[in-house]
């Protein structure tokens, strides 16, 4: 059966979507902000042509009625405000959260096109500039809209005449936006990317301080960062420059309005000239009440070219958050996978595989029964690490070549595969956490006394638990980034108790004794014989003496089986296997490990 089609891509407004109700409240609440604000102006018409009058008493009762309303706008502004921020705040945590999930999902093909720093900055900076554009810009696009509707309505109100003056700069604000927004969307775009590539320089030599102070590269590094960073400085300048000049721009354009108006309202009073729905002559409170609703229209006005700058920044951003949510997985769960079973026979079949289109296997086939183990051996770069992440469809596995009790292994979940195939990798990989941690990472949920049993159990099992306590801090020593204060064996020993913690049926071992000493070979041989009693075994070695442990042994090279028997049927033929042998075997008598 064919994997399911990947569904279409996600568009932001999908991520707004469940947060409808919240966004309908918040612009209810913005309704009402909008009602109170515009009210204002026309309470103080009358309070300033009652003072015109010599109507004392009016006027300090409609002074009270302004505070009391004053008080309301506040209080449903900042209402208005928590719910339609908060909405932000949840957009952003749905895109982190199935951002992470996507990350899970993806594959080395994936992982090799985008470096780590780009993927975080991804996860932070653009996923906070959607924030931005969904809380603050959400709030300014609908404010605006209510803001213009009842502003140009109660203006059309006092003065119709007044009002085709007021807005007879729009126009040419509309194409100051439009222009401005073009170069933001760019401009934001080339600021973001540039973001990413700092990060991803600042994760790649925090990871390799090690090997720059080795060879003295410092200097070379610092002046590349301080390239990257003038190259970051001067996109950023460039949105500055841009923002600059949008804002005295569209302001000095708003501005005029407010002098059109200024001006022929003026004469309107001198003239006694009729006006507005009650054709009634303009008083001097109905033109400052007219002033003061172009004076609210100021921030929608001005915070329009700040909004299309939060735009043009969120479309960029999403773009590139998006590009991560779309990237397909080298690997897919089938829509009717079952659990695995436990019994742990392996079978791979005629199984082949390619990289970027140069054959990496070809035709491997062999069996392991339940409880058994094999031993596939052969030089770097014969397929060995690739063989053994495709029993665990860590790669994406040919279907039909790699069977689990007798069930293809794509018709499993893949959370049952793993749970089943513990997997300890070549280069174990140790969180910045304590050793506790680290080996409960595949744990299954269990009350904390039960789990520290648990981990204590696989770290025994691991021969690795003396060790272990022996630290200052016992189960509790923080191990440093990646693993730094633990030496090469003990990193490889607690990755097997890792792997060992969620007593899987297979046990696949990829070179758990690269680049260790005898003494630590030792070690790790005893922990692995120890960890593979009543489970079935793969281990990926070049190592002889691990090997002969095994119940059968493959050889590997450029991809293909070239031998397979006992160590004793092998040792016994002039093989690659026999020559290897003899090679180590030499290797140890002149104490060269």
């Amino acid at each position: 059966m064919s994997a399911a089609p990947a569904p279409e891509g996600p568009t932001l407004a999908s991520y707004i979507r469940p947060h409808t109700r919240a966004l309908v409240a918040g612009a209810g609440m913005l309704l009402a902000t909008n009602m109170l604000d515009k009210a204002v102006p026309l309470v103080l018409r009358r309070a300033i042509d009652a003072l015109t009058a010599g109507r004392a008493t009016e006027v300090v009762t409609l002074a009270g009625v302004v505070v009391a309303m004053a008080s309301m706008l506040w209080g449903v502004r900042t209402a208005s405000r928590v719910r339609i921020f908060n909405v932000g705040r949840d957009v952003e945590y749905d895109l982190r959260s199935d951002l992470l999930t996507r990350l899970h999902l993806l594959g080395p093909a994936f992982f090799q096109r985008m470096p780590t720093g780009e993927i975080m900055s991804r996860a932070t900076n653009d996923v906070g500039q959607l924030r931005l554009l969904v809380g603050f810009g959400g709030l300014n696009a609908i404010n605006s809209v209510f803001a213009y509707t009842f502003g140009i309505g109660v203006m059309a109100y006092l003065s119709p005449k007044l009002l085709g003056y007021a807005i007879l700069p729009y126009p040419l604000l509309l194409l100051i936006s439009r222009g401005f927004g073009r170069l933001l969307f760019s401009r934001s775009q080339r600021t973001q990317q540039i973001l990413g590539q700092i990060a991803s320089s600042v994760q790649e030599t925090l990871s390799g301080l090690r090997v720059t102070r080795a060879y003295g590269t410092e200097v070379r590094d610092l002046v590349a960062f301080e390239a990257l960073n003038e190259t970051a400085v001067a996109a950023n300048m460039q949105l500055a420059l841009l923002r600059g000049l949008m804002w005295p721009l569209l302001a000095l354009v708003s501005a005029l309005g407010k002098l059109l108006v200024t001006a022929v309202g003026v004469q309107m009073i001198l003239d006694g000239e009729p006006t507005g729905v009650a054709h009634v002559p303009l008083t001097a409170g109905g033109l400052v009440a007219f002033l003061a609703l172009l004076v609210q229209l100021d921030w929608p006005t001005l915070a329009l070219g700040y909004l299309l700058g939060i735009i043009q920044r969120g479309r960029a951003s999403f773009e590139r958050v998006r590009e991560i949510l779309v990237a397909e997985p080298d690997v897919r769960e089938r829509p009717d996978a079952v659990e695995a079973s436990r019994e742990g026979r392996v079978s791979v079949r005629g199984l082949s595989f390619e990289r970027g289109g140069r054959p990496v296997l070809e035709d491997v086939s062999f069996e392991v029964p339940a409880g058994g183990s094999v031993a596939i051996v052969g030089t770097v770069g014969s397929g060995k690490s690739t063989l053994a992440a495709l029993l665990a469809r860590l790669l994406p596995t040919p279907e039909g070549s790699v069977f689990l009790d007798g069930v293809d292994i794509h018709a499993l979940t893949l959370r049952s595969l793993r749970r089943t195939i513990g997997y300890a990798q070549q280069e174990p990989f140790l969180f910045s956490t304590t050793v506790a941690r680290n080996i409960a990472f595949a744990a299954p949920d269990l009350p904390d006394a039960t789990l520290q049993a648990r981990i204590r159990a696989a770290a025994e099992e691991a021969a690795i638990r003396d060790e272990i306590e022996a630290l200052p801090e016992g189960f509790d020593t923080l191990v440093g980034e990646r693993g730094v204060q633990l030496s090469g064996g003990q990193k490889q020993r607690v990755s097997l108790a890792r792997a060992l913690i969620a007593d899987p049926s297979v046990l696949v071992l990829d070179d758990p004794m690269s680049a260790v000493d005898a003494r630590t070979e030792a070690h790790i041989l005893q922990a692995i014989e120890r960890a593979s009693r009543g489970r079935t075994l793969v281990l990926i070695t070049n190592r002889v003496e691990a090997a002969k442990r095994c119940d059968h042994v493959l050889v590997l090279d450029a991809g293909r089986v070239i031998e397979r028997g006992t160590h004793d049927e092998l040792v016994a033929r002039d093989g690659l296997y026999a020559r290897l042998a003899e090679t180590q075997a030499l290797e140890t008598e002149l104490g060269l490990r």
